[in-house]
């Protein structure tokens, strides 16, 4: 469970984005960092009973800084209004399938995985995998555990192509995660069971259906 002073600070961030704010409110940051870390190690801690690729990694890992690269955004916010953690086999800067925790308070945070928005040569390999073993990949999608957690991958805009790929017809039988440009999967998480005590299990009971996906997208990415 987080302690609800954290989602206290992040809602006050959201109101107060300014370097002059966060100075004088950095210990509550650290307080907060500090009871968010903890949680992701206890994900980690979980999840490593079910995925071993992950029992390497600890919460520094796979968190991210609160600091924005304002560099090339309108938006001039310094900070991030959220925290967030992804938990891949070689760590957050690397580029394979992973689970992800999005924290920020307001109704806007979820729980799941996958990979998201692959360059064009690890499009092309889980393209080809998932056409050669579709068979294995809707029997994933189709599992149980998995649409009682997510019903099916995010098909929001822009996450997938009008046309089907250079290569592929339209009757594939796979084409609708073919055109796909990224394949994660997402569920939204309530204020209310942030500060629950089955948080924990929540995220890990999340992150267990997503298992045997990642499992076939890294496999891919291998190839």
């Amino acid at each position: 469970m987080l302690q609800a002073t954290t989602l206290k600070f992040l809602q006050s961030l959201k109101k107060n984005n300014s370097k002059e704010w966060f100075d004088v409110n950095r210990k509550q940051y650290e307080i907060a960092k500090a009871d968010f870390a903890t949680l992701v190690d206890s994900v980690i801690k979980t999840l490593a009973k079910k995925d071993s690729s992950i029992a390497h990694l600890n919460a520094k890992n796979c968190m991210f800084r609160i600091n924005r690269d304002v560099r090339f955004s309108k938006n001039k916010d310094p900070y991030k209004t959220n925290m967030g953690a992804s938990i891949t086999a070689g760590g957050k800067k690397i580029a394979m399938a992973g689970y992800y925790f999005h924290l920020e308070p307001g109704g806007n945070s979820f729980v799941g995985g996958g990979l998201y928005m692959a360059e064009p040569d690890k499009l092309k390999k889980v393209r080809q995998e998932i056409d050669y073993n579709w068979d294995a990949f809707s029997k994933i999608l189709h599992n149980k555990k998995f649409k009682e957690q997510y019903t099916d991958l995010d098909r929001s805009e822009g996450m997938s192509l009008v046309r089907e790929p250079k290569g592929y017809e339209k009757d594939n039988p796979a084409i609708d995660y073919i055109k796909l440009k990224s394949w994660i999967a997402l569920k939204p998480i309530a204020d209310k069971e942030l500060t629950g005590k089955e948080l924990v299990k929540t995220i890990t009971t999340a992150f267990e259906a997503l298992y045997p996906m990642i499992v076939f997208l890294n496999e891919a990415l291998a190839d």
